[in-house]
Formats: C-alpha cells, structure tokens, sequence
C-alpha cells in the first residue's frame, strides 16, 4: 500500500509539472464529440460524457496494470 501511494504521487507530481510547463496540452479534454452543452441566455449546462467514459477507461487500465505489478 505505501509503494502505491508513494508510486501515485510521483505520477501525480510528474503529470503536474508536465501541464504547468505545457498548458494547453489539455485542452482537447472536455470537448469531446458526445460532450453536452447546452447554453441559454445567463444558464450553461454541461454534461462531459464522453470525456468520463474516456477517463474512466484509462484509470481502469492504469489500475488494473499497478495491481499485477505490485
């Protein structure tokens, strides 16, 4: 348990330090083709629900991974 957590920091960690030096390297995320919006007058409504289907599926993955290596 303390390898993951300490191996999930570093991640985080590398992954922060990577979108602060490229800022817009993200910015495809959230604008996704099945992404929800809707706008009228003062009113925004936003439902991303092909972007949550997509990071749901890369954290499955990436968890599944992590467990068979540790």
């Amino acid at each position: 348990m303390a390898r993951f957590l300490i191996l999930a920091g570093i991640i985080f960690l590398i992954v922060g330090i990577i979108l602060q030096m490229y800022p817009g390297l993200m910015n495809w995320l959230g604008r996704l083709p099945g992404d929800l919006r809707f706008e009228s007058g003062n009113t925004r409504i936003y439902f991303p629900i092909t972007t949550m289907i997509l990071v749901s599926i890369i954290l499955t993955i990436l968890l599944n991974l992590l467990r068979r290596i540790f």
